[in-house]
């Protein structure tokens, strides 16, 4: 289903048939060279109801669209996650990091900034085996997960971040994950600028939250001002690692920095 709008969960919520896709358009325009810029959000049908995409998408006119549906239906990602009950493609990125990296172990305390639609934090709870505490946050309504405190809101402002930390109750953080991402115009003099902004902001929260000893887990894109970011991490954490999951798409500039034994700031 392609359509345009905004307030659009009603219809995607009364349409049940399974693997369907609904592509949500938000404002559009040309910009004189035949490519049409979109905000836009995909949306699959998956165990529990409709769940959103992990990318933002730039299509060539109407054709395009189409084959950037048939694309993501076709995505083996896609498909697994409906299977195995997991609410986004994203999900398997933090279980490759985990694999790779041993980050998330039963009673540890993990933060989840950019949650929606509830992917990471879906693994996370998996991962602490009921013993834990997972405490997810996120502009976007998201819904409940076992064992995860979800608040919604934007973490810079003060009242969301007094609710994060009092959720937390006293505990300190081992673990912070970040999988925010911009809405994504197309273009990258743009886009790029925002993507470091929020990759900062994320690091901020994991130098006022992690415990010694934590790790820091985000997405980043591959571009102006990474490198700089990187040299301030360093500053603050005894091992920095860059991860390129297999499920990260290999035309996405996005990798994940996986940033261990936190010294302080």
């Amino acid at each position: 289903m392609l359509t345009t709008g905004f307030n659009l969960w009603p219809i995607a919520r009364n349409c049940r048939t399974s693997g369907c896709a609904l592509l949500l358009m938000g404002v559009s325009r040309y910009n004189g060279n035949g490519r049409l810029i979109i905000g836009a959000r995909s949306l699959h049908n998956g165990p529990g109801g409709w769940y959103p995409d992990d990318e933002q998408i730039v299509v060539k006119r109407r054709t395009s669209s189409k084959a950037w549906l048939k694309a993501h239906r076709d995505d083996p990602y896609v498909q697994r996650a409906q299977r195995e009950g997991y609410r986004s493609r994203a999900c398997y990125k933090l279980l490759e990091l985990q694999v790779k990296d041993r980050l998330i172990r039963p009673g540890m305390t993990l933060v989840d900034l950019g949650s929606a639609p509830g992917g990471w934090s879906q693994v996370a709870a998996g991962l602490l085996k009921h013993r834990g505490r997972v405490v997810a946050s996120d502009i976007l309504p998201m819904d409940s997960l076992p064992d995860v405190t979800f608040i919604q809101g934007d973490f810079t402002e003060q009242t969301v971040l007094d609710q994060i930390v009092d959720a937390l109750e006293g505990q300190p953080v081992d673990v912070l994950l970040s999988d925010m991402a911009p809405n994504m115009s197309g273009l990258t003099a743009v886009d790029q600028p925002r993507a470091m902004y929020l990759v900062e902001l994320a690091l901020d929260m994991a130098r006022r939250v992690l415990a010694p000893g934590g790790a820091f887990v985000t997405k980043v894109f591959q571009g102006e001002g990474l490198d700089t970011f990187l040299g301030d991490v360093r500053h603050s954490f005894g091992k920095v690692l860059t991860r390129k999951p297999g499920a990260s798409r290999p035309r996405s500039r996005e990798v994940y920095l996986v940033a261990r034994d936190f010294q302080g700031r």
